[in-house]
C-alpha cells in the first residue's frame, strides 16, 4: 500500500495558513526536523521559536503568545506533549481556554516503528480527551491530516491532533472532505454490523469490511476522525441501525475512541460494542505492521471482532 507523510501534509497546511495570517507561530521543543518544519523556518524565520528539549516550557511559551492574540502551535512527540507537559496543557491552556494548537507525533504502534516502545504512544488520546475544553482529532491519512490542520486553525480553542511517523497508509483520495466534529460513513454495504475506526488503522478496517462482505456479511465503516467532541448523534443513528459494532483504534482501549463509542451506546442505545486496541498492556518494540498483527489489530482480528459483536 502506498504511504504518505502526515507530518509533511500538516506542515504544508500550516505554511499555507501562515502565509495568510501572520499571527501563526510554531513553538518547537527541539522538534524542527521531526515536525518537518524546516520549510516553515526558511519562509518565516521570525515565527519559529525554538525552546530546546523543554516541552513544559514550550506549552507555557505558547500560552503566553496566545494571550497576546497570536496563534501558536506546539509540535512534538505525542507522549512528550500529553505526559511530560500534561499539567501545563491543563492549567495554562485548557483551564483558561487559550487558542493553542498541539500536534502529537508518533501516535500508536504504527507511529513509533523506528524508535521502539518508549517512542510509541497509546495513551495520548485518552489523556487529552479527559481534559475539559480540549478537542481531539485523529485523521486517517495524509490527505485528511492536511484538511484537519486547516479545520483545527479555524477554531478558537485548544485542539490536539494526532499524527504518526511520517509513513502512513494512503487511504482516501486527496479531495475527500474533512468536517470537524462529524463522523463520515466511508463504505456502507448494509446494516449487519458497524465498524468504527479512528486514525491510521483505517486501511485495515476497510479491508476487514471487504472480507466480511465476501462472506455475506454486509456492514458499514465509519471514520471517527474527531474523537472529541464526538458526533454522538451519528454514532447513535448507526448503532440503532446495526445494533452491534466493533470499534478499532491504535490506542489503549481505555479512554480513547472505543471508550467514547461505548459510552454513547450505554446512554442512547445499549448494544454490544467490541473494543479492539491495546488491552491495558505495553507492546514490545518492532515493525509497525507486525506489532498491529501481534496485539489484536490485524485485519482478521477486526473480522473476528465484528462476528463476535453480531453473535449477541
Amino acid at each position: 500500500m502506498k504511504t504518505k507523510s502526515t507530518r509533511e501534509a500538516a506542515m504544508r497546511a500550516i505554511i499555507e495558513l501562515a502565509g495568510q495570517d501572520e499571527r501563526i507561530v510554531i513553538v518547537s521543543p527541539d522538534s524542527l526536523l521531526a515536525s518537518r518544519a524546516v520549510p516553515f523556518l526558511e519562509r518565516f524565520p521570525d515565527r519559529l521559536i525554538e525552546v530546546g528539549i523543554a516541552e513544559q516550557n514550550a506549552v507555557l511559551v505558547a500560552a503566553g503568545l496566545a494571550t497576546t492574540g497570536m496563534k501558536p502551535v506546539v509540535i512534538s512527540y505525542a507522549g512528550f506533549l500529553t505526559m511530560r507537559a500534561c499539567e501545563q496543557i491543563r492549567t495554562f491552556v485548557a483551564y483558561p481556554g487559550l487558542n493553542v494548537k498541539f500536534i502529537g507525533l508518533n501516535g500508536g504502534m504504527l507511529g513509533g516503528e523506528r524508535e521502539g516502545v518508549t517512542h510509541q504512544f497509546y495513551e495520548d488520546v485518552g489523556i487529552l480527551r479527559s481534559m475539559p475544553g480540549v478537542s481531539v482529532i485523529t485523521p486517517a491519512d495524509a490527505g485528511q491530516a492536511y484538511k484537519a490542520t486547516k479545520a483545527m486553525f479555524m477554531r478558537e480553542e485548544p485542539c490536539y491532533m494526532r499524527l504518526g511517523s511520517g509513513r502512513e497508509p494512503e487511504v482516501f483520495p486527496d479531495d475527500t472532505p474533512f468536517e470537524f466534529g462529524k463522523i463520515r460513513v466511508v463504505k456502507h454495504y448494509g446494516d449487519d454490523v458497524a465498524i468504527f475506526a479512528s486514525g491510521f488503522i483505517m486501511n485495515r478496517a476497510i479491508e476487514a469490511l471487504e472480507l466480511l462482505k465476501a462472506e455475506g456479511i454486509n456492514g458499514l465503516i465509519a471514520d471517527v476522525s474527531t474523537v472529541k467532541p464526538i458526533d454522538s448523534e451519528t454514532v447513535t443513528e448507526i448503532l440503532k441501525r446495526t445494533n452491534c459494532a466493533v470499534a478499532v483504534e491504535d490506542h489503549n482501549i481505555y479512554g480513547g475512541m472505543s471508550s467514547a463509542v461505548s459510552e454513547i451506546s450505554s446512554l442512547y442505545h445499549p448494544c454490544r460494542v467490541i473494543r479492539l486496541g491495546l488491552n491495558d498492556i505495553y507492546p514490545r518494540s518492532g515493525h509497525a505492521d507486525e506489532l498491529l498483527d501481534a496485539y489484536g489489530l490485524s485485519v482478521q482480528s477486526i473480522v473476528d471482532g465484528a462476528k463476535k459483536a453480531m453473535s449477541k
